[in-house]
């Protein structure tokens, strides 16, 4: 396979940036863009007019390798087990699907041929600042030590993804971000919200249990003022604070004489970029997803205890 044969599906907002990575990436060949309506193959068409643009996924399957699902949740089940049925590669946006009950079909469905690769789109991964924690042995106590762990994530309201709640829609990444941190999943949970600006939640906190002691408390919220994206660690190791806005992590060690704080910088990278370069790598060596199905799966099931515990105002069994 010299160049993987791409369709990007979906060239909205988040669409098109993945349309330019696909057009520059060296491993990749995108055949076309693939639109559900007329009024969004036209816009598609205007923005990248050298690219083939469809109505229809059904009209290209015989043309190409894998494809990039980037469209409502509501979308992503009936396309990718589209994909999956035909051999197709597949790379979806964050969430897998928009119930645990499709998203485990789409788990079953794809162990029929172990070859494929399914990657999900949880972005928040690839900062570079989590592979300098994990590899860095003092800071990365704070990972493995009975702590506190409090992430926020919040920005006024941008009327996007509004088909979903604000836990599939901002707090799926830092559910994700437990788990790839702290490789532990969480017992229970008990959350709170709020819907304001649709009739879905909006704001929510969610306060999370784990078997080994930790807590972690994540707020996600689409009607603010400000906006914060941010990870604290606290525990008996000392306090670790990650600005995912400003791309710094700072750390405070106790000492006899107050606590010594120390704040380094780290570069940005380009989340989507990454993304790519990891989907196609594993397609052409045939190795496993950097964000493989099972992952995906299970932080849907997480969203669904959490929507269950909002609806119920009652701690869940995760």
């Amino acid at each position: 396979m010299e160049k993987i044969k791409v369709a990007v599906i979906g060239c909205g907002f988040l669409g098109k940036w993945h349309v330019q990575k696909v057009l520059g990436h060296h491993s990749a060949e995108l055949v076309c863009i693939v639109e559900a309506s007329a009024k969004g193959a036209a816009r598609a068409s205007e923005q990248f007019p050298n690219v083939k643009v469809v109505l229809d996924l059904n009209e290209v399957l015989d043309q190409i390798d894998a494809a990039l699902i980037v469209t409502p949740t509501s979308n992503h089940f009936s396309l990718s087990e589209t994909l999956i049925k035909n051999n197709k590669h597949v790379f979806c946006e964050k969430p897998l699907t928009d119930s645990i009950e499709t998203a485990r079909k789409l788990e079953e469905l794809s162990k029929a041929d172990p070859s494929l690769v399914i990657q999900v789109g949880h972005s928040e991964r690839f900062h570079p600042v989590w592979k300098t924690l994990k590899n860095n042995p003092k800071i990365s106590e704070h990972l493995k030590s009975d702590s506190t762990i409090t992430i926020n994530r919040y920005a006024p309201f941008k009327g996007r993804a509004t088909d979903v709640d604000v836990v599939s829609d901002l707090m799926i990444h830092d559910l994700d971000l437990l788990w790839f941190l702290l490789e532990e999943a969480p017992s229970s949970v008990q959350a709170k919200g709020h819907k304001i600006s649709t009739d879905k939640w909006d704001h929510v906190t969610a306060s999370l249990s784990f078997d080994s002691g930790r807590s972690a408390i994540v707020t996600s919220g689409r009607g603010h003022i400000q906006e914060a994206r941010s990870l604290e660690i606290i525990g008996s190791k000392g306090c670790l604070f990650v600005d995912l806005m400003n791309y710094s992590y700072s750390f405070a060690a106790p000492g006899e004489t107050g606590d010594q704080i120390v704040k380094h910088p780290y570069e940005k990278a380009d989340h989507l970029q990454e993304e790519q370069n990891h989907f196609y790598h594993s397609i052409l060596n045939n190795t496993e997803s950097v964000v493989p199905i099972k992952d995906g799966v299970q932080v849907v099931h997480w969203i669904d205890c959490i929507q269950k515990s909002l609806e119920s105002r009652s701690s869940v069994k995760i």
